[in-house]
């Protein structure tokens, strides 16, 4: 027979798995972005190359650009789940726990706010797009819709994560951009702070 108590303990483990979850989200689209900064890399290289051997490189500015705007929004939620973002603390340095925790709670939510409003017209754009068979005007007639979903896709990411983060301190952890740059500064590493 089960308990009052056992539920609680039964949904730790559930917490534990969506916690891994989120962040193995969080790191795969920091991975996809890191690859799209790979293989920009490795286009910008062939493009140099085939100049010098006389070979046509096609539409490699269309598909860098859409790498690189790939790369820019398909990052920001393991960016901003490390501290990697711009974040103005001088005022939060000097309050209270208490105090601060109700400002990093205010921060938030105007913050998911924005960032929902951002999301929304994402997945709207690239859902007009699609809808009205939009096509690059570049060498490379792609539907637009494509390389759109990774701006769709940043945006909801990054609502997720800042969404995220308003439980954690609404449940009275240390947000986890904090933590970061704290265990950063333990080891030494202050290159973020420059």
């Amino acid at each position: 027979m089960l308990s009052i108590a056992e539920p609680a303990v039964l949904a730790a483990p559930n917490r534990l798995s969506l916690r891994r979850g989120l962040d193995r989200l969080y790191l795969a689209a920091g991975g996809a972005g890191a690859l799209c900064v790979a293989l920009i890399c490795v286009l910008m290289l062939w493009q140099s190359l085939s100049r010098v051997i006389g070979v046509s490189a096609g539409a490699v500015n269309d598909i860098v650009s859409w790498l690189a705007a790939a790369a820019a929004f398909l990052t920001m939620a393991h960016a901003f789940k490390h501290g990697d973002f711009v974040r103005v603390t001088l005022l939060l340095d000097r309050t209270g726990p208490r105090l601060r925790r109700v400002m990093e709670l205010a921060t938030l939510a105007i913050a998911a706010v924005s960032v929902a409003y951002l999301a929304w017209w994402a997945c709207r754009f690239t859902f007009e797009s699609w809808q009205f068979h939009e096509v690059a005007q570049g060498l490379l007639p792609l539907p637009m819709w494509i390389p759109q979903l990774s701006f769709a896709a940043g945006a909801l990411l990054l609502l997720l994560a800042v969404v995220d983060e308003f439980f954690i301190v609404l449940g009275g952890a240390v947000p986890t951009y904090v933590r970061e740059v704290q265990a950063r500064h333990a080891q030494g590493d202050f290159s973020s702070d420059l």
